[in-house]
């Protein structure tokens, strides 16, 4: 890495990222070959040997991951579900408990509560955003990891990250931080003491609607084997070109979230007691529960705003009505997307502690005009 690149923005932009040394590219190449020719029986070059266990283009976004996150490890996956099963796998084992969100993207309650849960693995459901229900569910019973979205999907919550990590820290728990609405643009809470970071790069590192893929960052070197290990052994990686994909998108991560940021709040500030309106979800609002904690642990607000309407068919019927906000699974591309929890994105957690009123709409807002954007919320919401 280039050694003057010391502050988000150029790390974002330099890490991982040295010029091709045979042609002075710029940008660094993808490496397609799934295998590597050896000097010698066992004597790899550089370290590789299989695709699946290494590749020069996924090293590169690891490398970029762990910068920008401030960790010294990085792994990149196929999904953000991948990441996140092999992080539990290297950490539990039946018997074991994760305490986990009340309010989480659905995804994650589906793997632990009905992929994990067959083979032993135990689940409770607190508030996050509760410091004192977090302590009591603690005390009551440890658990062996603490799983934090914050902002929460989709309620945008605030969880105290270092006083979680405090509380972990003390019951044994490893704290996870699901840092992928914030981004470490905005938010780096292995800084704050949490143990991993976990992200869904689909969003926001990739930034551009068109690569699946998840990322862990933490700093302990024994964990870091165990999943390395995994990463090999199970091969749910990140393909070249994937990697190739959030490393660019990465890049331009630093500029995108300021604009992303920038407009929400322009939406937020829009809805926010508006008469068709009945509450407003983003933690830039003074209004939001969170807001002060936000204020301290976050450089920003990020770019999704939730609103909940009068009723589930109002909401159901905002949604569908937009324009310019297309209606689609995911957020934190460059276009701005609406999503209905309760049918799409939460489905899957109908019915459970994790469900989503169905008054509430996501919307993850783009980097367009923000004119554009309040035009359509606007005659989205006379609809």
């Amino acid at each position: 890495m280039n050694h003057t690149a010391r502050g988000f923005a150029s790390l974002a932009v330099h890490a991982g990222q040295e010029f091709d040394p045979t042609t002075g590219a710029v940008i660094p190449p993808v490496h397609f070959s799934t295998t590597y020719a050896q000097d010698g029986i066992g004597g790899l070059r550089q370290g590789y040997e299989y695709g699946r266990s290494g590749n020069p283009t996924r090293t590169a976004l690891q490398t970029q991951l762990a910068a920008i996150e401030g960790g010294v490890h990085g792994f990149s996956f196929a999904s953000g579900l991948a990441a996140e099963d092999t992080l539990l796998r290297a950490v539990l084992q039946p018997g074991d408990e994760v305490l986990l969100g009340s309010d989480v993207y659905g995804g994650t309650h589906r793997l632990i509560a009905r992929v994990l849960g067959p083979w032993g693995v135990r689940l409770r459901v607190v508030d996050m955003s509760d410091a004192d229900a977090v302590r009591a569910a603690v005390a009551e019973r440890a658990p062996r990891v603490v799983w934090v979205e914050t902002p929460s999907n989709p309620l945008l919550r605030i969880a105290d990250i270092a006083g979680l990590a405090a509380i972990g820290r003390d019951a044994g728990a490893l704290v996870v931080v699901d840092n992928t609405f914030a981004t470490p643009a905005l938010q780096q809470p292995l800084a704050l003491g949490a143990d991993v970071v976990v992200h869904s790069t689909t969003k926001y590192l990739g930034g551009h609607s068109d690569v699946v893929g998840g990322a862990l960052v933490l700093n302990d070197d024994a964990l870091a084997e165990k999943i390395g290990f995994l990463q090999y052994a199970v091969g749910a990686v990140s393909g070249p070109l994937d990697a190739w994909l959030t490393t660019r998108g990465i890049k331009t991560l630093a500029v995108r979230m300021r604009q992303h940021s920038e407009n929400a709040a322009s939406i937020a500030a829009f809805l926010d007691g508006h008469e068709r309106v009945a509450r407003v979800y983003y933690p830039g609002l003074a209004s939001h529960p969170g807001h002060e904690l936000a204020v301290r642990q976050m450089s920003g607000f990020g770019g999704i705003v939730s609103v909940a309407l009068e009723t589930g068919e109002a909401a159901r019927r905002f949604a569908e009505s937009l324009q310019l906000f297309q209606l689609a699974e995911s957020l934190g591309g460059v276009e701005s997307l609406v999503n209905y929890p309760d049918a799409m994105t939460h489905a899957s957690v109908r019915g459970t502690e994790a469900a989503v009123p169905v008054e509430v709409v996501r919307l993850s807002v783009g980097i367009e005009d923000a004119g554009d954007l309040l035009a359509d919320v606007e005659q989205a919401l006379r609809a």
